[in-house]
C-alpha cells in the first residue's frame, strides 16, 4: 500500500501539488490521469524518491521514502522516468542489467543473468538484446527501459507514460504485460498515462488530478464517466460502454 499524507510541491513560487492525500492500495494497477501540468509525474516522482517532498509523508509498504535507506526502499520499489538518457552506449542486455544494482552491486551472478533474460523474454526483446540502444526506435527503446524496471523484482513498479512513442500493437501489448505482472506476479503498479481508454480498460484504481489537486479516485466505472471527466479535462467526452468496458469518445 502506498499511503500519501498531505503532501504539497512547488517549483519557486508555483505551487504544482495542493496538500494531496490519497491511499493507492497493494497489488492491481493505478492510473494517474490528468491534463497537462495537473501534477501527476511530479507526484509520482515524489512516491519514487526523485523529487523531494516539500510538506507532507509518503510512505510505501509501511516505509517513509525520505527516511528510507536507498538500497534497501531499492528493493521494494523502482521508478521509470518519462524522459531516460543514458549517457554511454549500450546494448539492450546490458541496460536490462543495471536492474540487478540493488542486489549484485553491479557484479551479476548467475542468478541475476537468469533474471535479465527472462525480462527481455517477457518484454518480447530476444532478437534486440545484444544490438545498441541507439540502433532501435523510439518503441523499442522504451520496451528495453520498461525491461530492466521488472528486473529489479520490485513489489512496486513506478511507470511515467510507459507507452511513449509505442505503437498501437506494442501499446496493447505493454498494457497487458502489465497487467499480467500485477495479476500473475502481485506487482503494485502506478502509471502516469494520458489515455484514458488505457487507463479504463486496464486499471483497477484511478486517481484524477487537475492543476495539482487531487480531483477524484475510484474504479474505472466510477471515474470514466460524462459529468466526471469534464470536471478533469474541462470538455464533454461521449462515454460507451463496449465489451464491458467503458470507453471515452473525444475527438467529435
Amino acid at each position: 500500500m502506498i499511503e500519501i499524507t498531505n503532501v504539497s510541491k512547488a517549483y519557486g513560487t508555483t505551487n504544482v501539488l495542493h496538500d494531496v492525500s490519497l491511499t493507492i492500495p497493494a497489488n492491481g494497477i493505478t492510473s494517474l490521469i490528468g491534463p497537462n501540468g495537473a501534477g501527476k509525474s511530479t507526484l509520482l516522482s515524489m512516491i519514487g524518491r526523485l523529487l523531494p517532498i516539500d510538506s507532507g509523508r509518503i510512505r510505501v509498504h509501511g516505509m517513509d521514502v525520505a527516511r528510507t535507506k536507498s538500497n534497501k526502499l531499492a528493493k521494494h520499489l523502482t521508478i521509470l522516468r518519462q524522459e531516460n538518457q543514458i549517457g554511454m552506449r549500450l546494448t539492450v542486455r546490458d541496460l536490462v542489467g543495471f536492474g540487478r544494482y540493488p542486489y549484485s552491486g553491479g557484479r551479476l551472478t548467475a542468478s541475476d543473468h537468469e533474471q535479465v533474460d527472462r525480462a527481455i523474454e517477457y518484454l518480447d526483446l530476444g532478437e534486440l538484446g545484444n544490438r545498441f540502444l541507439d540502433q532501435l526506435s523510439g518503441g523499442q527503446r522504451q520496451r528495453a527501459f520498461v525491461a530492466m524496471v521488472l528486473c529489479q523484482d520490485t513489489d512496486y513498479v513506478l511507470l511515467d507514460e510507459p507507452l511513449n512513442n509505442m505503437d498501437m500493437k506494442h501499446s496493447v501489448g505493454m498494457m497487458r504485460l502489465l497487467r499480467d505482472a500485477a495479476d500473475r506476479l502481485d506487482k503494485t503498479v502506478v502509471l502516469v498515462l494520458h489515455d484514458i481508454n488505457f487507463a479504463s480498460v486496464y486499471s483497477d484504481q484511478i486517481v484524477a488530478l487537475r492543476d495539482g489537486y487531487l480531483v477524484d479516485q475510484g474504479k474505472p466505472s466510477e471515474l470514466v464517466e460524462t459529468s466526471a471527466l469534464r470536471e478533469v479535462f474541462d470538455i464533454d467526452i461521449d462515454v460507451h460502454e463496449i465489451d464491458g468496458n467503458r470507453i471515452g469518445v473525444y475527438y467529435s
